[in-house]
């Protein structure tokens, strides 16, 4: 079963359960993967983040009620997991444009190509069939490498760590928090690993160097990480890093004959050899 079928069950769990609590890992091992990699895979292949869809769908049925029932406000609020008819009413004005009141009063039907459908993943499979081209990763296996770092705090909603983690790799640069890193063993290779995975889309970003220092004494905010040994995927970066990272998980992975390992992505920059405009960068992505 390919990961686009896989992805299939999720939906369709997730449509079974629209007006449930939102549950990511259980929605996630309807796939058959961890809560993260579901995230990403979908955030990849979409555009946008299981939650985000979530919403959408959540919203486009409640419209379809206020719209073609009598039905009250409240109750509509409350049948589509709102707490209250005023979080309702911000949410639906947000997505809709207009409250609910005005909202069921509209004479055309022109909102109805905003109305977010259910995802019928094997549209995706036929879109992107030979559709992508990127280098071939090369596939190999590494010993656990022990690294100290800065630890930061970003999220994949709204591709909110796309515009943050620039800032952090310059922040560390700038701050020399590189400075604090005792035994640093490999001063020209920084790393950053993509860790700590919330449900709500939060995860820890931490970037650092390899340290040989057995008992450190680590400044505030600073952090052990040891990426575990095994079998990886070493994708060659040109540009920012941001572009391959949707063509590995939305492109190369779901159509590799791989499945991604338990563990951390993490990338290597070799700062000597790097500038803002072209970085000396590569991604490793966990295999089994």
């Amino acid at each position: 079963m390919d990961h686009y079928t896989r992805i299939q069950l999720a939906i369709t769990y997730l449509e079974e359960h629209l007006q449930d609590e939102f549950n990511v890992k259980q929605t996630a091992a309807c796939a058959g993967f961890s809560a993260f990699h579901f995230q990403r895979l979908f955030q990849a292949i979409t555009g946008y983040t299981v939650l985000e869809y979530v919403r959408r769908r959540r919203l486009s049925e409640a419209a379809q009620h206020v719209r073609n029932t009598s039905e009250g406000i409240l109750d509509i609020a409350l049948n589509w997991g709102y707490q209250s008819q005023e979080a309702f009413t911000r949410a639906f004005a947000t997505y809709w444009g207009v409250t609910p009141a005005k909202f069921r009063k509209l004479e055309d039907n022109s909102y109805s190509s905003k109305l977010q459908q259910m995802i019928d993943f094997n549209d995706y499979r036929t879109q992107l069939r030979g559709g992508f081209y990127m280098n071939t990763p090369r596939i190999l296996t590494l010993e656990p490498i022990r690294i100290i770092g800065y630890e930061y705090k970003t999220n994949l909603n709204d591709n909110q760590h796309y515009g943050e983690i620039p800032g952090f790799y310059h922040q560390f640069g700038t701050e020399q928090k590189f400075m604090d890193i005792p035994d640093r063993s490999r001063p020209d290779l920084a790393y950053g690993i993509a860790c700590q995975f919330q449900e709500d889309g939060q995860f820890s970003f931490i970037i650092g160097e390899e340290s040989a220092s057995v008992t450190p004494l680590l400044e505030p905010g600073y952090v052990e990480f040891e990426i575990p040994g095994g079998v990886y995927a070493e994708f060659k970066v040109d540009g920012s890093g941001q572009d391959i990272r949707k063509m590995i998980y939305g492109s190369w992975l779901p159509q590799s004959n791989y499945e991604r390992g338990e563990g951390a992505d993490f990338e290597v920059t070799d700062v000597w050899k790097s500038s803002p405009e072209q970085l000396d960068m590569k991604i490793y992505i966990p295999l089994k």
